[in-house]
């Protein structure tokens, strides 16, 4: 069984988040609750854009470091 990444776990948690955010949508009743759940929302949503942009990061970075090896490799044959 593969371990599950620390960004997919945060993904999962923020979705279960976005789905509780979007049941107090359900149930909110006036204007005040109304732009709680629009901040709310608006902050799980950014930080799931800055998990995957995170993961997208990491998947560059450990391109780049194979490139440096294949380099460092022909430079010492």
């Amino acid at each position: 069984m593969k371990k599950q990444s620390h960004a997919d776990e945060m993904k999962k948690e923020l979705d279960i988040m976005m789905s509780k955010i979007n049941a107090l949508e359900v149930v909110a009743s006036d204007e005040y609750q109304k732009g709680v759940v629009k901040v709310l929302r608006a902050l799980v949503e950014g930080q799931l854009h800055t998990v995957n942009e995170f993961e997208h990061l990491k998947k560059a970075i450990d391109l780049l470091t194979l490139q440096l090896f294949e380099v460092q490799n022909k430079i010492k044959s």
